[in-house]
């Protein structure tokens, strides 16, 4: 706009929970040990389904990629949260901001996939058990695993590039703990209108496509399993698909919730919640979902940790 002064935005600054500031204290301690929790209950269920010659099969390969995800997932946020809370020093460079928001959807849409995967597993072993092997062999699931992680980067980095290519002009206060969308859109300067689209379209393909692929596999699953004569057969099951249905509503409940909403409802406040939720809460709920109503798990653990 010609005549008009205006700033570029070289930096950002996360007002994370500034607006506490009688609890930053508080808030570090529990998201430090938050972020242990992750860590170490990750890195168990890695080494368990290793190590242990019991755990070699398809589903533990697909869960120890997921437990690797999710300590990957969290290392992006995580560590600024804290840094933040720390040192009081809220300052992004727009650079490490991009990188951010990009790493950040790239491992979030490699974890609807992963999941998808592993639900697609949970299908062939229960619908079609004579052909799992068959189906489920290394070869294919490392080419399953591999899709996962790949298929994410290059509509990642269009959607990056669309967001970051906006004029940010103005307040560069950055109302979040970390560098997300719908924030960021907030302070582009200009119409946003055709970011908002992307975004919805790219969470309809790429959050809601996965979804319907779990859903479906379930609905499969649930017709297979009632149709077992007998209750123990029923209840085994149940048992091995009852940890990943509850990851999957974690996951997906606050995440769709969270980008799937109409701009007219998204709130600060809400919009922090429901992040903390998907980015902190369900990667330390899901190995303890995982070990604790898993026997197999519970006996890896039972012979690879002192008594």
């Amino acid at each position: 706009m010609e005549g008009t002064n205006f700033t570029v935005v070289m930096e950002f600054i996360l007002l994370g929970f500034s607006d506490l500031p009688k609890l930053q204290g508080f808030l570090f301690g529990v998201f430090f040990v938050i972020y242990m929790i992750i860590l170490m209950g990750n890195t168990l269920i890695i080494v368990i389904t290793w190590v242990d010659p019991a755990l070699q099969t398809p589903m533990y390969f697909f869960l120890g990629n997921f437990s690797f995800l999710e300590i990957c997932y969290t290392s992006v946020t995580l560590p600024r949260i804290l840094l933040n809370l720390l040192t009081h020093n809220r300052h992004i460079s727009f650079v490490a901001c991009a990188a951010q928001l990009c790493i950040f959807l790239i491992l979030a849409l490699t974890e609807c996939f992963l999941l998808a995967v592993m639900a697609c597993d949970r299908y062939v072993a229960i619908c079609k058990p004579l052909y799992y092997s068959l189906i489920m062999n290394h070869k294919v699931c490392s080419i399953l695993v591999s899709g996962a992680w790949i298929s994410a980067i290059p509509v990642v980095i269009i959607l990056a590039y669309q967001i970051f290519s906006l004029p940010f002009c103005g307040s560069n206060k950055l109302n979040h703990i970390f560098c997300d969308i719908h924030p960021l859109l907030k302070l582009a300067c200009g119409d946003t209108s055709l970011n908002e689209l992307s975004v919805y379209i790219n969470g309809v393909l790429f959050g809601m496509g996965p979804f319907l692929l779990i859903l479906v596999s379930y609905i499969k699953i649930i017709t297979t399993i009632l149709k077992l004569p007998s209750t123990m057969g029923r209840s085994k099951a149940f048992s091995t698909c009852s940890s990943h249905l509850m990851v999957v509503g974690l996951f997906f409940g606050s995440s769709l919730i969270m980008y799937m909403r109409p701009k007219s409802i998204h709130s600060t406040g809400i919009d922090r919640i429901l992040s903390i939720f998907y980015t902190v809460v369900t990667p330390m709920f899901n190995p303890l979902i995982y070990s604790l109503r898993n026997k197999e798990v519970i006996y890896a653990l039972k012979k690879l940790l002192p008594k």
